[in-house]
């Protein structure tokens, strides 16, 4: 017996349940016990008013959907070249990634930017601290040259939910922010430092100072501005520069609605998500716990989207859905992506 996937809903009946599964999805951050059957309605709905994702279904022949763990997973590189939505309405926001003038650029059509909040909040209250009583400082130099950057939309709304009046953005003037740190780590204030890599790193450089009182968080990016480093080699010149005993990261894309965040050694998700490998040359085939494979990510929250998709990262996911961000693939190396040229 498998998930029928044919419905004939009044245009009522379609609301009642796009609600109804919003309610459900939110109610994951109180008691995610009922993960499974939310995903199961979501790829329904998605499979029923997403006609991209269901004729990427119908081609692979992975309808029949028994479990979460038989739910197909778009390859990302879709967002790349098409729309992406289920059911019709209009966006009121369009995100970008970033990406040279040569290469294409996702794009996330996000329709309500009250839900897209809604989900960010919880999710860093979820993981991190509550956002209200922190005092977010920004270092983001090269993502606030654009206007449809999801990651400074994100830190912005996090800023204007902060009740603390310091906080802000910070561009190029360095040694205010120092200053900034520096009363807030001699007052104690509860403080999030959140910045780009090669920014964080020139600050390391620039202004070392104890900052032990200071979460640190980084969301990744060189951008060419100085070689690649891996995550543990970064981590240990910021925990020596700033005196601290950890790092957060912040893990998120233009793609997705929800984030994880590194507390400790390894990304833990948010509870609208949940995180698989699959191998690099079967993208049907999952992989067992630790094993290094193609991450791909449900992503409740991507309920107006697509919230199954198979990312471009090399990563190895646990047993508590925990997970490691390895590196990067070459889409060409992932079979599943190259069905796209049939669409």
């Amino acid at each position: 017996m498998y998930f029928s996937l044919t419905f004939t809903l009044s245009k009522q009946e379609i609301i009642e349940s796009y609600t109804t599964i919003k309610q459900d999805i939110l109610g994951l951050f109180a008691d995610p016990t009922g993960y499974d059957r939310v995903a199961i309605d979501v790829f329904r709905y998605q499979y029923e008013h997403n006609r991209l994702y269901r004729q990427y279904v119908d081609t692979i022949d992975r309808g029949e959907v028994r479990s979460v763990d038989e739910i197909p997973f778009l390859p990302i590189s879709f967002f790349k070249n098409f729309t992406i939505k289920s059911g019709e309405w209009s966006s009121e926001k369009v995100f970008k990634s970033s990406g040279t003038t040569a290469s294409i650029q996702s794009s996330h059509h996000v329709r309500s930017l009250e839900w897209y909040n809604k989900i960010a909040y919880l999710s860093f209250d979820h993981l991190v601290s509550e956002l209200h009583n922190v005092c977010v400082l920004a270092l983001l130099p090269s993502y606030l040259e654009r206007d449809d950057a999801s990651l400074v939309y994100m830190v912005q709304e996090f800023i204007h939910k902060s009740t603390h009046k310091e906080s802000g953005f910070f561009l190029d003037n360095m040694a205010s922010l120092s200053n900034q740190l520096q009363e807030n780590q001699s007052n104690k204030v509860p403080t999030l430092l959140i910045g780009v890599s090669f920014a964080l790193l020139e600050l390391a450089e620039k202004y070392p100072q104890d900052l032990s009182n200071i979460m640190v968080m980084e969301t990744g990016g060189m951008k060419g501005r100085s070689k690649e480093l891996l995550r543990i080699e970064l981590h240990d010149i910021l925990k020596k520069a700033f005196k601290l005993s950890s790092v957060f990261s912040e893990y998120g894309m233009t793609e997705l609605t929800s984030q994880a965040y590194m507390i400790g050694n390894h990304f833990l998700p948010a509870p609208t998500m949940r995180a698989y490998t699959t191998d690099i040359y079967d993208p049907f085939s999952k992989l067992a716990y630790a094993k290094q494979g193609v991450l791909n990510i449900i992503d409740l929250a991507n309920v107006d989207t697509c919230s199954f998709i198979q990312t471009s990262d090399l990563a190895k996911v646990y047993a508590d859905n925990s997970f490691d961000v390895l590196g990067r693939i070459d889409n060409t190396d992932i079979r599943g992506c190259n069905l796209m040229y049939e669409f």
